[in-house]
């Protein structure tokens, strides 16, 4: 049995749509009356003047930069379980631990997270059983030269408290 094979022929387009030269010329028209109207009128542009002011719309469960809460007497409440940077997906955080003389349990001795790498998820402070990182800093942007000004050290992440911005 032979296989039927139907042709379909495709229409040509005109050259004026093959080219697109229509859409381009309607996308500049309208940038260009956007241009041209804010040139004119220019007091009626809103802008913000950061950071002077902050933005408005900034919900408080928004997820700023992270921090490291302290217990009554002042020691760090992360025990270095881990758990923060397992849960991370982006694995930003990384953790270095030792063991508290006269005890079972463990402190952080570096506890670095990678700020370029974050996805600011907050699957880091879900996982915590210690309820000892959070990201309600009140901080939404960073600003830095290097790399390394990304990376928040443990004495960062120790001192910045809510609200702090």
């Amino acid at each position: 049995m032979a296989i039927k094979i139907k042709k379909i022929e495709r229409k040509k387009m005109p050259l004026l749509q093959r080219l697109y030269l229509p859409y381009i010329f309607i996308g500049m028209a309208r940038t260009l009356s956007h241009f041209f109207k804010n040139l004119l009128n220019s007091k009626n542009i809103e802008f913000l003047e950061y950071p002077e002011q902050r933005p408005s719309d900034i919900t408080p469960r928004y997820r700023g930069l992270h921090r490291l809460l302290k217990d009554e007497k002042g020691a760090l409440k992360c025990v270095a379980c881990d758990m923060c940077a397992t849960a991370c997906p982006s694995n930003c955080i990384f953790i270095e631990a030792r063991e508290i003389p006269n005890s079972k349990e463990k402190e952080p001795i570096k506890f670095n997270i990678d700020l370029l790498e974050c996805v600011y998820c907050g699957l880091c402070v879900e996982a915590c059983p210690k309820d000892a990182i959070r990201m309600d800093s009140g901080i939404f942007t960073k600003v830095g030269n290097t790399k390394s000004s990304f990376i928040a050290d443990i004495v960062t992440l120790a001192n910045t408290k809510q609200g702090d911005f």
